[in-house]
């Protein structure tokens, strides 16, 4: 089927790998700077941090040199208006936002998505920076901690992708279906005049969103990249690549989650490759390296025990595929640096075909946020030593499992883990939470 699939043409010298956070925001900023016609970012949230706020500057500078440059900022309308969980005191980003416009003599577009009508429901998890005709694409948002800010970073893919129909095909996407959608409101709007977008458009957005799709000039040889978006179980574009890419495989598939939860569709899929000797290579963040891990000395919350819980789902899965580990098929490598945090996604497969996304390939990804990607076909080889030594990059602080025993139990986690994970088994709210969470 991968064979048949639609892409647009892509050049060697037009993809580049900027592999480190601190390369994806120096190119970020640096294209924010040298904007001609348009900026289009797309992320989770900005948040109103130091490294949030450089990047909302540059693109006010950028607009105040050139007043005609379009700048439209995406992001989630519900992570727009409340603070960080776990944390109190904090008033959404929305909230500074507001405030910057109110003060800039030529604003810009920073527009809340709402996917579905609770965050919890779903979210816009729709990924790329779209600068002139170059994509710039990560899973990463914008804050201290994926940019590098202060020394920690979450660690990402970057990738930087100089083709001028592959630009144009995403910004047509965002305006035809996202911009132009009385679902859709500016963050930015003073409080007194607010208005906010009517329920039951946001009740209907779903449907208008699940029908979308890049719409582009396709070829069907040679190299090239395929955009796709998908939302919901049904007809999702994004969903059915990916278990196509795991059917298709011949020798061998390299997969990233950062928390592993995998739909069963994808479960099956890889079990079934195993079982035809495929090898299969799962890069997955440590607990410690998971964004809701809470270290010892700190005071522990709910949100807390979720890494404990993605971990028991990879001891599970590493159980019942043990067989395959033995026999070198399945190798799981752990990623863990210092008190640094792990954000990759994306599945390679027989060195020819790599999927950039930003879905976490989990149950929520599958049925519940707005998830994109782009699919490489690089049949020639073209980009081979490229990948491969962002393959061995990605590899550099991980250990590889040997054996399931390897992977805590539950009766060696923390006592206040331990109890809520009680809880949950007890209450049998495993199956709920794992399609949520």
């Amino acid at each position: 089927m991968l064979d048949k699939l639609g892409g647009i043409a892509l050049q060697p010298d037009q993809m580049q790998w900027l592999l480190t956070p601190t390369n994806f925001k120096n190119s970020l900023l640096e294209r924010i700077a040298q904007a001609r016609h348009s900026i289009y970012l797309a992320a989770l949230y900005l948040e109103d941090d130091e490294a949030g706020r450089e990047v909302l500057q540059a693109l006010m500078a950028a607009k105040a040199r050139n007043p005609e440059l379009k700048v439209k900022v995406l992001v989630d309308f519900h992570r727009a208006r409340r603070g960080l969980i776990g944390h109190t005191g904090d008033s959404g980003n929305y909230l500074m936002y507001r405030r910057v416009m109110s003060e800039a003599e030529h604003c810009i577009d920073i527009l809340g998505v709402p996917v579905k009508s609770r965050e919890f429901m779903g979210v816009l998890h729709l990924k790329g920076f779209v600068i002139d005709d170059a994509v710039i694409y990560s899973g990463a948002s914008l804050n201290n901690v994926y940019l590098q800010q202060q020394g920690r970073y979450r660690f990402d893919r970057y990738h930087l992708i100089e083709n001028a129909q592959l630009a144009e095909s995403m910004r047509s996407y965002i305006d035809a279906h996202i911009v132009a959608d009385p679902a859709v409101s500016s963050l930015t709007q003073c409080a007194e005049s607010e208005v906010l977008p009517e329920k039951t458009d946001i009740r209907s957005f779903k449907q208008r969103l699940a029908a979308g799709q890049y719409r582009f000039d396709s070829v069907t040889q040679g190299a090239r990249i395929t955009p796709l978006v998908g939302l919901g179980r049904k007809h999702n574009a994004l969903n059915k690549a990916v278990l196509d890419l795991v059917e298709e495989a011949n020798e061998q598939l390299f997969i990233c989650t950062p928390y592993f939860n995998p739909p069963y569709p994808l479960v099956r899929a890889l079990a079934k490759k195993l079982r035809q000797g495929i090898r299969i290579d799962i890069v997955v963040g440590d607990k410690t390296a998971n964004d809701f891990y809470i270290p010892p000395e700190r005071e522990f919350s709910t949100i807390g025990a979720l890494p404990y819980l993605y971990e028991q789902s990879l001891r599970k899965f590493v159980k019942r595929q043990q067989w395959a580990v033995d026999a070198g098929l399945l190798n799981v490598h752990l990623w863990k640096h210092e008190d640094n945090s792990f954000h990759l996604k994306g599945i390679s497969c027989d060195g020819k075909r790599h999927l950039i996304t930003g879905s976490n390939l989990n149950p929520r990804a599958w049925a519940l946020d707005l998830e994109n990607g782009l699919l490489l076909h690089d049949t020639e080889g073209q980009w081979r030593e490229q990948f491969e030594a962002e393959q061995r990059h990605i590899l550099l602080h991980t250990q590889r499992l040997y054996h399931y025993s390897q992977v805590d139990t539950l009766q060696s986690y923390p006592k206040p883990v331990k109890k809520i994970m009680n809880r949950i088994k007890r209450l049998k709210a495993d199956f709920l939470l794992r399609r949520i969470l």
